[in-house]
């Protein structure tokens, strides 16, 4: 099993003319000492106007930042809108390329399709359309990578002949993944040859038939780029230390911290019926939780031993021993990789975040078994090549 950090950049009220700087720049510090110490993969979402919860509205510039400051943890978009409302996908493809390039060829291109009305409908975007949207995107964005000429007609957009460029390192193309918070979502990516990236935290149970699906369904695809990328990534929330009491009370902060937030989105599903949204997602799997216990008005648990009710089975919370039983959890049933959510409005002291990171690396990464699959070829005739960065 692999392991990666997810970043929302949540910016928590009040704010100060430095909230957002000192937000970001912890971060990026964050993501420099997760490539020192072995972690896999840092990720970052694309959210717009969701205030507190994200403030990353700009994820090709804060990954270019993190690309300068590492040398060989992968990147990840995580994901871009690839809705042409939201960003022409020709402008998907020469920023992901170009961050592919400056990058050494370390991109993971995660798509979606935004699962909150603040960010559709301040876009102008009609929610019974995204679905469709973003698998026109997801089929010509390859294309636009691979061919010296490209040119595209579909009911949502269209592009006369033209070389998009630049291409990317990575040849034939970065491997693609769609963020999933549903089973049916995680059919999708398997019907089109995609990764599986989880953006709804839950239990390896709640996981475990997901990862199944996935795995039956993706023997048989039509990929949508030129090579198969199975894997799944699921996500939770980290905090590693000494003690589990000590652990489960700041990862309590942190977890309670990230559910207070997300209370406050609105969901399509709330204020738009459609049947192409069938699920809350965006992680509001754990609002639900927070809802259901006691939270004193400054929106965290009390200090108390054992923690609060919100840290959920498989949650990497606790003492390096704790986290590793966990984690053997999502390892029994499939998963390939664990992305972590390791703060959240800052509450978890910039330090306590870089020292969690280090116990993890240092007595929890060693416990477990690394060699994640990387994308692989498909049968003869089916999709041609596994993704191989080309170095310049």
């Amino acid at each position: 099993m692999k392991f990666g950090v997810f970043f929302e950049l949540s910016v928590a009220k009040p704010w100060n003319p430095r909230s957002e700087y000192e937000v970001y720049h912890n971060a990026l510090q964050q993501i420099e000492a997760a490539d020192r110490l072995g972690f896999d993969q840092a990720w970052a979402v694309e959210h717009h106007f969701l205030e507190e919860y994200s403030h990353c509205s700009a994820p090709e510039v804060f990954l270019a930042a993190a690309a300068a400051r590492t040398s060989r943890i992968r990147l990840g978009h995580g994901v871009m809108m690839v809705l042409p409302p939201f960003n022409h996908p020709l402008r998907c493809a020469e920023r992901a390329a170009a961050l592919d390039i400056i990058s050494n060829g370390r991109l993971e291109f995660g798509t979606g399709r935004s699962a909150t009305w603040t960010e559709l409908g301040g876009f102008r975007c009609d929610p019974d359309l995204t679905k469709e949207m973003w698998d026109e995107a997801l089929r010509a964005i390859p294309k636009m990578w691979t061919q010296e000429t490209f040119s595209w007609e579909s009911k949502h957009f269209s592009v006369p002949p033209r070389n998009v460029i630049p291409k990317p390192v990575q040849k034939p193309h970065p491997p693609l993944w769609v963020a999933v918070s549903s089973p049916e979502t995680a059919i999708q990516a398997a019907e089109r040859g995609i990764g599986c990236l989880g953006v709804s935290v839950g239990t390896p149970a709640e996981y475990e038939q997901r990862v199944k699906d996935y795995r039956r369904v993706i023997k048989q695809c039509e990929p949508a780029g030129d090579f198969v990328n199975e894997q799944v990534n699921g996500v939770t929330f980290l905090y590693v230390d000494e003690t589990d009491d000590e652990a489960r009370f700041w990862g309590t902060k942190l977890v309670y911290t990230f559910a207070n937030f997300a209370a406050h989105l609105v969901g399509i599903s709330s204020i738009y019926p459609t049947p192409a949204y069938k699920t809350p997602g965006l992680l509001f799997a754990v609002r639900r939780e927070a809802e259901q216990q006691a939270v004193t008005p400054a929106g965290t648990p009390e200090r108390a031993p054992g923690g609060g009710g919100v840290i959920r089975e498989g949650m990497a919370i606790g003492t390096p021993q704790t986290v590793i039983k966990n984690l053997k959890m999502w390892e029994e049933i499939g998963v390939d990789r664990m992305v972590f959510l390791i703060n959240s409005g800052e509450q978890v002291p910039h330090d306590r975040v870089l020292r969690s990171l280090q116990l993890f690396a240092e007595q929890v990464m060693p416990a477990l078994d690394r060699g994640a699959p990387a994308a692989r070829p498909r049968a003869k005739g089916r999709g041609p090549r596994r993704a191989e960065p080309a170095m310049p």
